[in-house]
């Protein structure tokens, strides 16, 4: 009786619990279901947005990218042998002739022994005199007068390897150029090899920078190149390609070019930093659009074209294929017609459908020759 009493409390029980749940279950799925009618009921939020028409505009084709500025002629100097400096015969920034003898080092001892070594080979060549004189006689043998110039030659080299020895501490200017500054001064002692000063032809300078593989087919040397420089503003300076590397870098997939630019008043430097551009062929003409205006996504880029429907704005967004970019725009090959017109900020927040307002008061730059703010 007891078991039977208490498995009808257990039934009912559970009856309970699946009447409470379940309520909870269907309150749920109303209030979501009323939700989400309300929802679709609901007018879409009106986006405000810039706008601009995308255009035609004459391009000229062009390679960008960056370079290194490098001396023709340029080195450290550094003395062959090891001495004392007794004398530097230039000032620091200095310009300087080829052959000039820019640091001497202590060479006296090595002067002493030059007039040693000099002072036997006048004797040799009296004895070579003599010998041969004695020869024409017959007093000696032809063995005697041979060993003779032997020795004269001998003593003629060991004259001109002393003169050697004193040129090598002669630091000359290999090239005409602008000297650095020093690294030594008159009585230290320096080690052959130490680098002394650098020197550097500024008259003319290469510009060395790399693109990758897929230019190697549009670039030749001769093309025109144009570099601008932090230090110099929006100065253009003119350039000519000429050279370019026969092998692709198997790692980078990048292959190195030189230019050669003339120098005129040397404010061009070996190291300096420049943006270049290399135009190639006729100018074309290209429908661009602010690069504002594209959102990008994994799956595609797009843009959101504004149309106009029972005088309401809204947007619809439109795949499209883009081209190279230059400044703020962005050149569009296909899934865009010149005159339409496209939202330039907003993006994010916009999806196909959406209605607009365009407010074009402030609009974000776009330029194909963007200047900075001064200051």
């Amino acid at each position: 009786m007891k078991r039977r009493i208490f498995a009808t409390r257990m039934w009912l029980i559970l009856l309970l619990a699946i009447l409470v749940f379940g309520g909870v279950f269907a309150m749920q799925w109303y209030t979501g279901k009323m939700t989400n009618a309300m929802l679709d009921t609901m007018p879409r939020p009106t986006v405000t947005i810039t706008a601009d028409r995308a255009q035609i505009e004459s391009w000229q084709p062009r390679i960008d990218t960056v370079g290194t500025f490098v001396a023709i002629h340029g080195a450290q100097l550094s003395a062959e042998v090891s001495g004392i400096v007794t004398r530097i015969n230039f000032a620091n920034g200095s310009e300087v002739e080829a052959g000039a003898i820019i640091v001497e080092l202590d060479s006296a001892p090595d002067r002493a022994e030059l007039k040693a070594l000099q002072a036997a080979q006048e004797l040799a060549a009296i004895e070579m005199r003599r010998a041969s004189n004695l020869l024409a006689q017959r007093n000696i043998s032809k063995s005697e007068l041979d060993r003779r110039e032997s020795e004269l030659d001998q003593s003629r080299a060991n004259v001109e390897a002393q003169q050697a020895r004193i040129e090598q501490k002669q630091l000359r200017a290999p090239f005409s150029g602008r000297l650095g500054i020093r690294q030594f001064n008159v009585g230290d002692y320096v080690v052959a090899g130490a680098a002394f000063i650098d020197l550097q032809s500024l008259d003319e300078l290469y510009l060395n920078f790399t693109l990758p593989e897929q230019f190697s087919p549009q670039v030749t040397t001769g093309l025109p190149v144009e570099a601008q420089l932090e230090a110099f503003g929006e100065q253009v300076f003119h350039g000519e390609l000429t050279a370019i590397a026969p092998s692709v870098n198997s790692q980078t997939r990048n292959f190195a070019l030189q230019a050669t630019f003339k120098n005129p008043g040397q404010v061009l430097r070996p190291g300096m930093f420049a943006r270049l551009s290399i135009p190639l062929g006729q100018e074309r003409e290209q429908l661009l659009v602010p690069q504002t205006a594209i959102a990008y996504r994994p799956y595609g880029n797009s843009v959101y074209v504004v149309v106009s429907e029972d005088g309401r704005r809204r947007v619809v967004q439109r795949f499209v294929t883009l081209g190279a970019t230059r400044g703020d725009m962005v050149a569009v090959v296909q899934g865009l017609e010149a005159g339409e017109t496209v939202a330039t900020s907003g993006v994010l927040k916009l999806d196909s459908g959406a209605p607009v307002v365009i407010d074009n008061s402030v609009r974000p730059d776009a330029a194909l020759t963007p200047q900075p703010d001064d200051g």
